[in-house]
């Protein structure tokens, strides 16, 4: 931990002594019609040959196409400065993923400042589609007007950099992922606003297979998952990463590890987070390409309005690639699940293929030869609306093995469409803890409120069900199928 509060103290002092460029030295237009894209990489070129510095762009609206950021060079937008993506599709390169602002390979880079970038995604993406429909742009995934997301432009990519800062800035209207951090290291994300909802995959931030990793003091809304860590790569992962004191709303998760989950994600650390509105899961961990995910910290989360709280899951997308996850500690939550959509009126609505369907508890479900293990939940409060229909695909507790394991399936808390609790289903899990949990659910629901498939060692100290304690296994509150070690103390 402190490891990774001294990397921003590192990432301060480096950009504390360079050098202030102002755009307009260069040329750069800031009247919101003039496209810069030349003009602003002649900038960045030349201040990264005088040994590095901060090009500063003053009020105002400056259009570039494709731009690729250097060492030692910091973009710093004044308050008023909107650097703002061309709406031709040809003025940004592919470079694999297609970008507004690219780095590879550089260190010491940065976007700071109070001003905003704007990708205008929503009006790139359509000017794509009417190319695409015209023969100009060639898409093989196209799909009901969708183009395929490594051609619609993230606002902000870089691979395989070392110590970068994004602080401060707005980060608007993305045509795909909003920034994407792949392979790299000591990266700081503070204090900036995502606004990136108006189209498809606008993921607020995605980390993939990178290490010592700081992104706190942010707002995100976006209409995919709001932080996403992922990683693409058998032998790498993401690891020594804090995410702290974020507030996010997403039609997504709003705070996800996997669903793209190769490598390893290890040393992890969710703190004094708030979510909202928000359509699939507050928190999700879906170990379903071979990963592993492990020593995972999840403290002080609230989520209001949100439709599953917590989801951890074990898959195997890839034949002969299960998963594992274990020493998970979650604590110290508070979440109220709504009765109806909780993103229902924004731009971009979270997909309704699984409902019809009764609410959802949170999840905790490995495979059926790779159970979770080690996860404690500590000082958990959830309250659920509860009111059930039986009239849906009922299923009964002498038939839970009737309920599919869907291993090669991605990965949602809804995935499952009915579950016999309404509080928590656990399946094929070891070492599970659970000290000072309530559950409430404000109208009766025909489900129980835990139901355990195939647990071995489960303590339950201090639940709570509708404010009443439970002091028995057997009964109205939990029940226990083909499990083992189930105690109540």
């Amino acid at each position: 931990h402190k490891l990774l509060l001294s990397l921003s103290l590192v990432l301060l002092t480096l950009n504390a002594y360079t050098k202030d460029y102002d755009a307009s030295f260069f040329g750069i237009e800031s009247n919101g019609t003039t496209l810069n894209t030349n003009s602003i990489q002649k900038a960045i070129d030349f201040i990264h040959e005088q040994g590095g510095g901060r090009l500063v762009f003053h009020v105002g609206r400056y259009v570039t196409g494709s731009i690729f950021l250097k060492s030692n060079v910091t973009l710093h937008l004044k308050e008023g400065a909107v650097l703002v993506g061309s709406l031709n599709p040809f003025d940004y390169q592919r470079k694999r993923w297609t970008a507004l602002i690219f780095a590879f390979d550089q260190e010491n880079i940065g976007i700071t400042g109070a001003g905003v970038i704007d990708g205008r995604g929503y009006q790139v993406a359509k000017n794509m589609v009417s190319f695409i429909h015209k023969g100009i742009i060639e898409d093989p995934h196209f799909k009901n007007d969708r183009p395929w997301e490594l051609l619609r432009p993230n606002n902000i990519y870089f691979k395989g950099c070392n110590q970068i800062m994004i602080q401060g800035i707005h980060l608007n209207n993305s045509a795909c992922w909003t920034q994407q951090y792949h392979q790299c290291k000591n990266i700081l994300i503070e204090g900036i606003t995502v606004n990136s909802k108006n189209y498809w995959n606008n993921d607020g931030i995605d980390i993939v297979d990178s290490d010592s990793v700081i992104i706190r003091n942010n707002y995100i809304d976006a209409s995919d998952d709001g932080i996403c860590l992922k990683s693409r790569h058998d032998t790498l992962g993401c690891q020594d990463i804090l995410i702290y004191n974020n507030t996010i709303r997403s039609s997504a998760s709003a705070i996800k590890i996997g669903t793209v989950s190769r490598g390893h994600f290890q040393n992890i650390k969710i703190i004094k987070n708030k979510v909202f509105d928000t359509y699939r899961s507050a928190v999700t961990f879906a170990a379903v390409d071979g990963s592993t995910v492990e020593n995972i910290v999840v403290d002080s989360l609230t989520a209001i309005n949100t439709g599953n709280i917590l989801f951890l899951r074990i898959g195997e997308r890839r034949k002969g690639y299960k998963g594992e996850m274990k020493n998970i500690r979650i604590s110290n939550v508070y979440g109220e699940v709504p009765a109806t959509k909780p993103d229902a009126g924004y731009s971009y609505e979270g997909p309704v293929e699984h409902l019809p369907r009764n609410i959802s508890p949170a999840a905790i479900v490995g495979a059926k030869d790779v159970s979770i293990t080690n996860i404690s939940l500590k000082n958990i409060e959830i309250h659920y609306p509860g009111g059930a229909n039986p009239n849906y695909a009922k299923v009964p507790l002498n038939e839970l093995e009737n309920i599919p394991e869907l291993g090669n399936r991605y990965p949602e808390f809804s995935m499952f469409k009915e579950l016999p609790a309404w509080g928590f289903y656990i399946r094929h899990a070891k070492g599970i803890e659970f000290e000072n949990v309530k559950l409430f659910c404000e109208n009766e629901d025909f489900r129980k409120p835990i139901v355990l498939d195939d647990v071995h060692g489960a303590s339950f100290k201090h639940l709570k069900i509708n404010g009443l304690s439970v002091v028995s296994e057997m009964g109205e509150n939990i029940h226990a199928h083909d499990s083992s070690g189930v105690k109540i103390r």
